[in-house]
């Protein structure tokens, strides 16, 4: 009687991958980096051809980003920011659209990994958007930005004891580790269900009564695949909402 084997990758294999550039050495460059570096040039190439090819009827690829910024500007800025948060549309529509193409790469065939289920992507960027709220929030409102962050108006004293400490942890150091490990949680997560799916389905693909359990864990790994398709959309969605409420709140003055 033949058992079916099933060899699931050690951990080791599924998040450390092997330099391709200058192994070794401070500046090795892996799978993740090249990811990063194509949903850069993926995100800025996609801006620069809708503006070589800017018509007054937009078609094209041109149509394609004025679409996207309407929803950036519609569904995420005007919501979280008001009027005065288009000015911040071209930082907010890139980092939405860096960050989704970051995540498909989940999906790509012979990548199959989000560049954001490493650390190392989704840590510099909520840092990135730390430094921006800050900055934002003194050159507004000067070194008050501070006070007004962490003391609600109309607060009784007794009560500030225990709000402020509260607010300085949830705005200036919970924020930014939120960010980061919210979307590099969720991404890990899925790309660690597809892979679990995926080795199922290989090891199902043998004579026998494996063929017959084979559409199963094949199903799911297509429902699954389609499923983080929508996560990663709705990953980069909430990393891009949640800076423009940061920079929202840095822009407006007094916490409520």
């Amino acid at each position: 009687m033949q058992y079916l084997a099933i060899n699931f990758p050690p951990i080791s294999e599924v998040l450390n991958w092997k330099p391709l550039f200058f192994g070794g050495s401070a500046i090795a460059f892996n799978k993740i980096g090249l990811i990063t570096l194509i949903a850069a040039f993926a995100t800025l190439g996609m801006f620069f051809i809708a503006g070589r090819q800017a018509k007054l009827v937009p078609v094209g690829m041109q149509n394609f980003v004025e679409a996207s910024v309407d929803f950036v500007n519609n569904s995420i800025i005007h919501d979280a920011m008001g009027p005065e948060g288009v000015t911040w549309a071209p930082y907010l529509t890139g980092l939405f659209f860096f960050i989704l193409f970051s995540n498909l790469f989940e999906v790509i065939p012979f990548f199959q990994m989000p560049a954001t289920a490493r650390m190392a992507v989704p840590a510099p960027l909520a840092i990135g958007v730390y430094i921006t709220f800050i900055v934002v929030g003194i050159k507004r409102q000067g070194l008050n930005y501070f006070k007004n962050s962490v003391v609600p108006s109309g607060v009784p004293s007794f009560v500030l004891i225990i709000l402020i400490p509260i607010e300085i942890l949830s705005t200036f150091i919970v924020r930014p580790f939120a960010l980061a490990i919210r979307l590099f949680g969720n991404m890990l997560a899925g790309h660690l269900l597809l892979l679990t799916f995926t080795v199922l389905s290989e090891a199902l693909f043998v004579k026998g009564i494996g063929l017959i359990l084979l559409p199963l864990p094949f199903a799911m790994l297509t429902a699954l695949t389609g499923y983080e398709m929508f996560v990663a959309a709705l990953q980069a969605f909430i990393f891009t909402t949640l800076t423009a409420v940061y920079i929202g709140e840095a822009l407006k003055g007094e916490h409520e």
